[in-house]
């Protein structure tokens, strides 16, 4: 069912889409009972458009036959929208502006899936249409509110689907169902032709089996749209390309870590970190505390209002089909005022600047998405708190800004599925499939409910959007040269050392004194760092770098190669071999312990 499988078999005659379709209607018997459909249509009209898709072949359209659902707070011109309220039913009189996209491109539309009425929920329970269970156990949430668009794609029932996420809304049920969950950048997906929530954080969201096919469909289905006030105009890069070699990554320090009891999700947390170490990352434990700030406004002030101001505009005078728990949430919005919107948007400002730092020291930042699982009756006594868990790692994405992505980390011991979520600031799509597609394919998860294994990600070459540096000298953190890497934006790596076949030499014309790194056939390994700088600053930091001074290649420990600083051979006539010290930093320290005291 993933994407590159099901193009090459229509590519090479194995498969009609009608065989697809037909199959997956028939399919649909066998899952009756797991509340995941509000609308489907007529199975002839569904078969009409895979005959007309057969009559034109697949060569040129990029979604050729592939099947998909959508959360039924999107549009479907002829098709009715819900929002799980029926009493606000209409029909849609055109397509969103993404299902239009996907549909041009080929794609066949399934149906329409349920939802936590007005998408307002994480856990999949609350609906008028029935409770969709969780596709490994039924006693267990499906997470929400994209509840039907997570197990259709789960349960084989389509390729992939589309949710939409506030608050969390695409990712956690990606991690309860064992899925891929992408949660855009802001305005990169029109959301023309959604029933908002809180408009100004909604975001349409994407489930898919993998990364490549999450990716794949984000960026057929995004386009500025001039008619959506909240479309993002300037191009986001959406090429699924290789990851560097060396990372960095943030996780929540192990005081802010909170799993409500759950020892399954620490241990697999955990590995998930690991995991990313043996893949060349290094992890930084950083303060927790301003993301969960942020997520604490999200009830509060502007947000809550907004959302009671979207329900209330469909509900007209009758809210007979509001459900108790909807309407409890939606009422606090009285108690506050315009001068609470503005304080809790002072307020998100001040956690945004306090938290801008971090972006300029890692790749991402990893958390689990959800940190635990409940079942269904739990969270049907205790629907507010339960609830609340549940966006621990989610609720402040969408009020930074940020964009995210949900992947799929391994089981517990009862067989649920846990998942990690990769976040970055707004416009790092690409960046995060690029080192979520690398993790998914060294994890070896099976896809959604199935047994099969994700296949080989085809990758692109990572565009040249930094230079990875070696620096041994003045250079490195702390030292008396280091500005000139933080003026143009560079960022710290690692710690490493070249491989052993390098001298190091005191160069002292220099003020302050400079070593050259010289290689031959007999040396040491020499201690270092790895900055990643700017491509774009790259070319005046080097004109400015000083003879016999150079940038070259320079071979690391593990066998690799990278940009770095090097010296002139000649140089070592005139400098003092330090290299038995095998570091800068220790030569310097030997150099203030032999100064005389005064």
């Amino acid at each position: 069912m993933t994407l590159p499988a099901l193009r090459q078999c229509y590519l090479e005659g194995r498969l009609r889409v009608r065989d697809v379709v037909a199959a997956l209607l028939a399919r649909q018997a066998e899952f009756e009972d797991h509340g995941i459909w509000i609308y489907r249509p007529e199975p002839d009209r569904v078969l009409a458009r895979a005959d007309e898709l057969d009559r034109l072949g697949p060569e040129t359209l990029p979604l050729y036959g592939i099947p998909f659902v959508v959360k039924d707070n999107i549009d479907v011109a002829g098709w009715p929208t819900t929002a799980a309220y029926p009493r606000a039913l209409y029909t849609a009189e055109q397509d969103a502006y993404v299902v239009g996209r996907l549909l041009q491109a080929g794609a066949v539309l399934l149906g329409k899936t349920n939802l936590d009425q007005f998408a307002t929920g994480l856990n999949g329970t609350r609906s008028p249409y029935g409770v969709c269970v969780n596709a490994f156990d039924r006693r267990y949430i499906s997470g929400g509110s994209s509840s039907g668009s997570a197990v259709a794609v789960a349960a084989n029932l389509a390729s992939f689907a589309l949710g939409t996420d506030t608050a969390g809304s695409g990712r956690v049920p990606a991690a309860f169902n064992n899925l891929v969950g992408v949660k855009p950048s802001g305005g990169l997906l029109s959301t023309r032709g959604v029933v908002p929530a809180c408009r100004s954080l909604d975001c349409v969201s994407v489930f898919a089996l993998t990364v490549e096919d999450g990716l794949a469909v984000t960026r057929l289905a995004a386009g500025y749209d001039a008619d959506d006030p909240f479309a993002r105009a300037g191009a986001v890069n959406l090429t699924l390309y290789a990851a560097p070699e060396r990372f960095r990554f943030a996780v929540p320090a192990m005081e802010r870590l909170q799993f409500f009891g759950n020892d399954e999700g620490s241990r697999l947390f955990a590995a998930a970190v690991e995991r990313l170490r043996m893949l060349g990352g290094v992890d930084v434990a950083v303060d927790f505390e301003a993301f969960l700030q942020t997520a604490q406004l999200l009830y509060q002030g502007p947000w809550v209002s907004e959302r009671a101001w979207a329900i209330a505009s469909l509900l007209g005078t009758q809210d007979g089909d509001l459900l108790p728990v909807i309407r409890r949430i939606v009422e606090t919005a009285s108690g506050f005022s315009a001068a609470d919107a503005f304080s809790a948007y002072y307020r998100l400002k001040a956690l945004k600047r306090r938290i801008e730092p971090l972006w300029r020291d890692v790749d991402f930042l990893l958390t689990p998405t959800a940190p635990t699982i409940y079942r269904i009756e739990d969270v049907q006594a205790d629907p507010i708190e339960l609830n609340n868990a549940l966006g621990y790692y989610t609720n402040f994405v969408n009020l930074l800004g940020l964009c995210a992505l949900a992947v799929p980390a391994g089981f517990q011991g009862d067989g649920l599925p846990f998942g990690v979520t990769l976040i970055a600031p707004n416009g790092g799509d690409a960046r995060l499939a690029a080192y979520g597609a690398q993790f998914q394919a060294a994890h070896g998860v099976p896809l959604g409910s199935t047994r099969e294994s994700a296949p080989p990600h085809r990758f692109d070459p990572a565009p040249r959007e930094y230079v990875d540096l070696f620096v041994c000298g003045a250079h490195m953190g702390g030292l008396a040269l280091n500005h000139e890497l933080l003026q143009r934006g560079a960022r710290f790596v690692a710690e490493c050392a070249t491989s052993p076949c390098y001298r190091l030499y005191a160069l002292e014309q220099f003020a302050p004194a400079r070593p050259g790194l010289i290689r031959g056939e007999e040396g040491q390994a020499i201690q270092g760092e790895l900055w990643r700088v700017p491509l774009k600053e790259f070319g005046g930091f080097v004109v400015a770098i000083p003879p016999p001074l150079a940038i070259g290649s320079v071979q690391l420990g593990d066998g690799g190669w990278t940009t770095g600083f090097v010296c002139e051979g000649h140089a070592a006539k005139q400098g003092r071999d330090i290299s038995d010290l095998g570091s800068w930093r220790v030569y310097l320290q030997r150099q203030s312990a032999s100064q005389p005291r005064t």
